[in-house]
């Protein structure tokens, strides 16, 4: 087999079956600026704006990629190499998976490289959207009070120099003054990450550095620029060499770095764009005035149920989420959180049928060819179990619900963490809390008390909720002594 090496100059030597951009690259402008380059913007913004600029070409909305930290390099350094082309390999229940060419990213800028063509991208009047998946926890923003956290190391420094900034924040808001000085309409901040109301986080986030920085400069963002609210959605899993095998043997292509994904793919927002946008809803995307209830809805059931799965599952000895499904016990499980707990607090989501929606998730992490791995779901939980977890919590607590199953997730998250700190368990832990989680769950007496007793997570509410402190020591102790499978059967008779 001969392998296409993918390029420009290589393109046309793919195979008729699969898909790849017939529109003139070259001519397209950097309309959209995506800071943090990774699977998931490569599987679902960049996809939804290739499918645009295969139907309309239109010039505006080319894709420059930003990455701000030196983990970006290997990223940046994969897709240069290939003229920013790279194969998007769909996992579903065909026997072959669907293959396609993206070029809609056109360039990527490394700011630990060049931080001055970072900013000078960004303050162009040719950007006019710029987007961000930064993970749940890089809005630094508590999860209880709202607050920004300018103790951050990288918000200290640009603070003190806004001219060579190092945070997010800090590159936004030295363009958005460069924009203002010069004259130039303020860009749409378009947050493509799992949070509650990730818009209103993005605004929330960069209006309290910049004033810090300049009240003045502050004040015109919060006039001109927009902050659109949106919910994502599409299982990424993490690129594996045995992936890019599968890539050379189906399209025989040559990838330093595919993005894989499963077919399902989903994408709501508010129409909220101060400098105009692409015309997505011709490729699918729904505009709609409340996103609210979707991301509700999706962040309640998928993402909790992700986190609820991803511990359990490692403590019972698996590494994929497909591997959780198969086991009755676990599968049982999941759905009955998100049948029992998790759908009396959603309210009504127009043109959505909850219960097709809980089996199209069920059928979704089933789904043995995406290979979704457990170690992704489990990172950054002290970031994941507040936004998609703790608000529910709360909301059974306060109607007097049995919490059985929150103090299970609980427990076995604080569980997973304890037998991380043993090296023979190979347990893989990486939290922005990665210190504090460390310490609070180093001896096993006492694991529950110290666990919850995390402000930075639990807030002063839950930590003092005498039933969860219960439910959490019980299910610890169970898991502890009996294992899962048992731990389980226990709970699904006494909840």
């Amino acid at each position: 087999m001969i392998l296409v090496k993918l390029n420009n100059d290589t393109i046309a030597q793919l195979g008729e079956h699969i898909t790849h951009p017939t529109y003139p690259r070259q001519a397209l402008r950097h309309g959209l600026v995506h800071i943090g380059v990774g699977g998931f913007h490569r599987a679902h913004e960049a996809v939804y704006t290739e499918r645009l600029l295969r139907l309309t070409e239109d010039p505006d909305w080319g894709i420059c990629g930003i990455g701000l930290r030196e983990s970006d390099r290997a990223m940046q350094t994969a897709l240069s190499g290939q003229d920013y082309l790279y194969s998007l390999m769909e996992l579903g229940q065909a026997e072959q998976p669907r293959v396609e060419v993206i070029g809609a990213i056109c360039n990527f800028l490394f700011a630990p490289d060049n931080p001055a063509a970072v900013l000078e991208k960004l303050a162009s009047p040719e950007t006019r959207i710029v987007s961000l998946t930064i993970t749940e926890g890089g809005y630094l923003l508590d999860d209880h009070s709202g607050a920004f956290n300018f103790d951050h190391p990288d918000i200290v420094h640009d603070l003190a120099n806004p001219q060579s900034p190092r945070s997010v924040f800090g590159y936004l808001t030295a363009a958005l003054a460069a924009r203002r000085d010069q004259g130039l309409s303020a860009f749409t901040l378009m947050s493509c990450d799992n949070l509650p109301h990730n818009g209103n986080k993005a605004r929330s986030a960069l209006l309290a550095f910049a004033s810090q920085h300049d009240q003045s400069l502050a004040d015109w963002i919060a006039a001109h620029a927009s902050f659109p609210n949106s919910m994502v959605d599409r299982i990424t899993p993490i690129t594996t060499a045995a992936h890019k095998q599968l890539l050379q043997q189906t399209a025989a292509i040559d990838d330093a770095w595919p993005v894989v994904c499963e077919p399902f793919i989903q994408w709501v927002m508010e129409d909220d764009f101060c400098n105009g946008r692409p015309a997505w809803e011709k490729v699918g995307v729904q505009f709609t005035r409340d996103v609210a209830p979707y991301e509700e809805m999706k962040m309640r059931l998928l993402n909790a149920s992700h986190s609820a799965m991803s511990y359990l599952g490692y403590l019972a000895g698996y590494r994929y989420s497909h591997e959780v499904m198969q086991d009755a016990g676990l599968n049982s499980f999941i759905r009955r959180f998100m049948d029992l707990d998790v759908t009396p607090t959603l309210s009504p989501v127009e043109g959505i049928n909850l219960e097709q929606y809980k089996d199209t998730l069920i059928e979704r992490f089933s789904n043995p060819r995406i290979g979704d791995q457990l170690s992704r779901l489990c990172m950054d939980g002290s970031s994941k179990i507040p936004k998609f977890i703790l608000a529910t919590l709360e909301q059974r607590l306060g109607a007097g619900a049995p919490i059985e199953r929150f103090g299970l997730i609980l427990a076995s998250w604080a569980l997973y963490l304890h037998r991380a700190q043993q090296p023979e368990t190979g347990y893989p832990v990486e939290d922005p809390l990665a210190d504090l989680l460390r310490v609070a769950t180093a001896q096993p007496s006492g694991l529950g008390g110290r666990f919850l007793a995390l402000e930075e997570i639990f807030g002063q509410q839950l930590q003092h909720a005498p039933n969860l402190a219960a439910a959490v020591d019980t299910a610890l102790q169970q898991l502890q002594e009996q294992g899962v499978a048992a731990t389980l059967e226990q709970i699904s008779q006494a909840a």
